[in-house]
């Protein structure tokens, strides 16, 4: 493992499949993430005084700390909610083939991963 603080994950949730297929793809296209994971999932909250519980899609976005607040404005402004979830989680380490291959993918290009990996 090697050691790095170059390299963030960014979270958000939206609504619904399409609103999260556009987001992952139009950040990953800009070059401001290397890869976004969606995953479905139910969330539990207060919102405007009011208990709720909705369906949502979570974002897991794979970027560099450099490009965290780019990626962030992204969110901002293509995202449908009026308070969206941004959430920066620093990246401590991790294989330097991925690591390697995450740099790539956010200097401006489409990289495939590394071989006999997979995403």
């Amino acid at each position: 493992m090697e050691a790095s603080t170059d390299f963030c994950l960014l979270m958000t949730s939206v609504d619904s499949e399409a609103a999260a297929q556009a987001l992952a793809g139009g950040m990953v296209e800009a070059g401001l993430a290397a890869c976004v994971q969606l995953f479905p999932m139910t969330s539990f909250y207060v919102w405007k005084g009011e208990s709720r519980r909705e369906a949502e899609y979570l974002l897991l976005v794979k970027t560099r700390t450099d490009l965290a607040t780019a990626a962030g404005d992204f969110i901002r402004a293509h995202h449908p909610y009026e308070l969206p979830e941004l959430l920066q989680l620093p990246v401590t380490g991790g294989s330097a083939a991925y690591l390697q291959w995450l740099r790539a993918g956010t200097a401006g290009g489409v990289v495939a991963p590394p071989a006999g990996t997979q995403e």
